[in-house]
């Protein structure tokens, strides 16, 4: 196996780790999201452990997918490799942010009295996670998508149609963030949910094209 089809396999991976990690973290952690009075009930710490720990993984997927492709989008535009490690790097940041914020939600729950004053402050660690939320996984996601997508498409590393499924969805996720940062509607319902999809499609399609057969061979050279 050459070193760029076990690029392109690692890489594959990676992507489909991130999107079973998000949407597993996300799923998990919905006691301590949905539930106002999740401080002054038993709790489902356990859970939200689980959750905490897929977005770990999430965290550590993200940053490799940077690292992974970097050696081989440098061949081809160094500058947009570059940026799109730093993106990925931002966006994990971002990520482990919100991490920390659900699992606070946990020691407000365990240490502090129950009463109006924690359950307070857990909906504001709430918010800090939600704003992550929008932050990474739809603002910095977008772009980090446009640009692999860009160079994807002047490369032909993969087939164009791949690309342009990451052409439209990063700007797409981008613009749905704007409109739920103005309170047009939520980010979780189903105007943010069908925002997504393209960039979802294009994260799958990309991940499973490096898996099934690498970067396009017919790809001029760098």
């Amino acid at each position: 196996m050459s070193s760029d089809r076990r690029t392109a396999t690692i890489a594959g991976w990676l992507f489909l780790i991130t999107e079973v990690a998000a949407v597993g973290g996300l799923t998990l952690y919905g006691p301590a999201l949905r539930n106002a009075g999740y401080v002054l009930g038993a709790g489902a710490d356990a859970r939200v452990f689980a959750g905490a720990l897929c977005e770990i993984v999430l965290v550590l997927a993200v940053i490799g997918t940077g690292v992974v492709l970097y050696p081989v989008l440098r061949r081809r535009n160094e500058a947009a490799a570059l940026g799109y490690v730093c993106g990925r790097l931002l966006e994990a940041a971002v990520i482990a942010v919100g991490i920390v914020a659900v699992l606070s939600v946990v020691t407000v729950r365990r240490e502090v009295a129950a009463g109006v004053g924690s359950e307070a402050v857990a909906r504001a660690l709430v918010a800090v996670h939600d704003w992550t939320f929008l932050l990474g996984p739809n603002f910095v996601l977008g772009a980090n998508s446009l640009v692999l997508a860009v160079v994807m498409y002047r490369s032909r590393l993969v087939p164009r149609f791949v690309a342009v499924l990451g052409l439209v969805g990063g700007p797409l996720i981008c613009v749905s963030a704007t409109a739920v940062l103005f309170g047009l509607y939520g980010q979780v319902s189903p105007v943010g949910s069908l925002a997504a999809v393209p960039v979802f499609a294009w994260e799958v399609t990309l991940a499973v094209r490096l898996i099934v057969k690498g970067f396009d061979p017919a790809a001029p050279a760098a």
